[in-house]
């Protein structure tokens, strides 16, 4: 299990082993903070506290001067590991309430007889686990979780539906059938008397705007963001190994890199950004800009669309579970030239989800008009007129989002996003699986339900935050980075900063068909307007054209209907439709379950 995580840390290897209690731990470590003194598994002093962790704890130096003033004997200088032990110690269960940072850990308590999992509030750490035949198994990766023979290999029916409706597998399931995903922002508690396993949520983002607050943000609310950002940027610079930035030229990537720019003092901090050699998709002469304005020493690094396509086979063999992104293929390549030059880097990762930054926001004062105003029997005229026009496989096309929007109005509101960003929709998955629309999408509709505001924008983001943030983008980040050994942190998910902007009213997010209205506010005086005023552009892959001149097979293997496969190819071979989703979702499954 440990030797199929050594991409995750190929620095070191530790184990631990308390026979009588049948528990081991394995540990791969990446160095990063306290090279000489973090070792894993990290013991306390009486040897009954062992703790096994994947992260970094931005506020350990804080924390360590409390437990030091509460009798903590400390034997490193600045490990954020031993943090985790001495913090567990003192406050046990409530210990990952104080931690600002990210993290997955397992703590074996001896005295309690008993183990301690926890993952962090917005999942940017991986924790998967299983209990069957006898055993509590846990790892970082669906992959080492599979070494281990108690674990079975069977795929997942609901799992997969899951998948092909998302483009992901939502936690807590997976497509290993018995395996779970801890959700981000919980802990879980293993009896080993028992054996009992107990979860309880320690963390949930949740919208709850602050009625208080005046109708349009004030200078002052301006400048409180951009100081919480500024302190997020700083403390995540802590590092023994060198460290850069990823510059894409938009505006969150190069709000964190103005900010590490102004902290970094003498020292210039390192940017990175991925160009294109095709035209269209090429925007790294924004990033270079950027990056000479706020006088950063810059890389850029070029990919061709036939080189992307041509590493398919290897990034999607990797993955230790299908994920249907296909700006999973410019990532890695990213995170593999900037790992020959830093050990950590930090992203923008977050922004668009907490300040509604996504072009679904833009589609939801019309679609609400739509739904409101259109009785069904007209809906479905429009939307057979709508079939009827010419398909594009272009990125993004109009035809593609006018036939997706559309989709998405066929159904319930608590639906929508799910169903425009989904590789299926509903009809088709009921049609392929045995399980209910509800079933199916679950987890959309606790998302909605959940949300206390009755506002639209409020409502998609809580679908962002809770399950495209938590299960796509910061997925897609940690295996990207992961692969190469490269640790990925992201400023804008300071448990700080989320907080005060879940506190915002809608108003303040997306205003005038616009997004991150309060953060471009912020940024007014850090970025250049070029930039603030600039269309979010996204960081995928030709997938659509891809499969329409036949360049990605599509290795069938039982998994799902082969005449439904066909005719999903086939359609959009002829230019009949647009299944560039499910096409890239089918063909990372069948490659995974190739390479399992």
């Amino acid at each position: 299990m440990a030797d199929s995580l050594v991409h995750r840390g190929p620095d070191a290897c530790g184990f631990f082993h308390d026979p009588e209690a049948g528990v081991r731990l394995g540990h791969r470590r990446l160095f990063v903070l306290d090279i000489s003194g973090g070792a894993q598994p990290m013991e306390n002093h009486a040897g009954d506290v062992v703790v096994v962790y994947n992260g970094e704890i931005y506020n350990h130096a804080e924390l360590r001067a409390e437990l030091v003033a509460r009798g903590s004997r400390f034997s490193s200088s600045h490990s954020d590991t031993e943090v985790i032990v001495h913090g567990y110690e003192q406050w046990g269960m409530e210990l990952p309430s104080r931690l600002n940072g990210m993290w997955a850990f397992a703590v074996y308590d001896k005295k309690r007889r008993g183990l301690f999992l926890s993952r962090d509030r917005f999942g940017e750490k991986p924790l998967f686990y299983a209990a069957s035949r006898g055993a509590f198994v846990f790892a970082s990766e669906l992959s080492a979780l599979r070494k281990h023979p108690a674990v079975s290999a069977e795929i997942s029916q609901k799992g997969l539906a899951k998948y092909l409706a998302y483009g992901y597998v939502p936690a807590p399931a997976s497509l290993c059938e018995g395996v779970s995903k801890l959700c981000p922002g919980e802990n879980l508690w293993v009896d080993l008397d028992g054996p009992k396993i107990s979860r309880r949520t320690f963390y949930r983002y949740s919208i709850r705007p602050d009625r208080s607050l005046p109708p349009r943000p004030s200078p002052e609310t301006a400048e409180e963001l951009c100081a919480l950002l500024s302190d997020a940027v700083r403390i995540r610079l802590e590092a023994d190994v060198p460290l850069g930035v990823l510059l894409s030229g938009g505006v969150d990537s190069g709000a964190v890199a103005a900010m590490a720019a102004r902290h970094a003092g003498a020292n210039r901090v390192r940017t990175f950004s991925m160009g294109f050699r095709e035209k269209t998709f090429d925007e790294s002469g924004k990033a270079r800009s950027l990056a000479r304005s706020l006088a950063t020493d810059h890389r850029e690094f070029l990919l061709s669309m036939d080189g992307a396509r041509d590493l398919c086979p290897e990034i999607v063999a990797r993955l230790d579970e299908p994920l249907a992104d296909s700006s999973l293929i410019p990532t890695y390549v990213l995170c593999r030239e900037v790992r020959r030059e830093v050990t950590v880097a930090l992203s923008g990762d977050g922004g668009d989800e907490l300040f509604a930054g996504y072009d679904p926001f833009k589609a939801l004062a019309l679609a609400d008009l739509y739904d409101r105003a259109v009785p069904r029997p007209v809906h479905r005229a429009v939307s057979l007129l709508a079939s009827r026009l010419p398909v594009s496989h272009r990125n993004i096309s109009l035809d593609f989002a006018l036939k997706r929007t559309l989709r998405g109005l066929s159904h319930h509101r608590k639906l929508w996003n799910a169903v425009w960003m989904g590789p299926l929709g509903p009809e088709e998955l009921c049609a392929l699986f045995p399980f209910s629309v509800e079933e199916i999408y679950e987890d959309a509709i606790a998302c909605w339900d959940s949300c206390p505001s009755p506002d639209l924008t409020d409502r998609t983001q809580e679908f962002f935050t809770h399950l495209y943030l938590g299960n796509d983008i910061l997925v897609k980040a940690d295996r990207a980075s992961m692969m190469h050994s490269l640790e990925l942190r992201a400023p804008f998910l300071d448990v700080r900063l989320a907080d005060f902007a879940s506190r915002l009213p809608a108003g303040y997010k997306f205003a005038r068909g616009r997004g991150k209205r309060i953060l471009k506010q912020a940024l007014s005086r850090v970025l250049p307007r070029s930039v603030l005023d600039a269309p979010k552009k996204g960081f995928g892959a030709p997938v659509g054209p891809w499969f329409a001149q036949g360049f990605l097979p599509l290795a069938e293997n039982g998994l799902l209907d082969r005449g439904f496969v066909s005719r999903m190819l086939s359609e959009h071979r002829k230019h009949k439709a647009d299944h560039r989703l499910f096409l890239w979702a089918a063909y990372v499954l069948f490659a995974h379950a190739e390479n399992r």
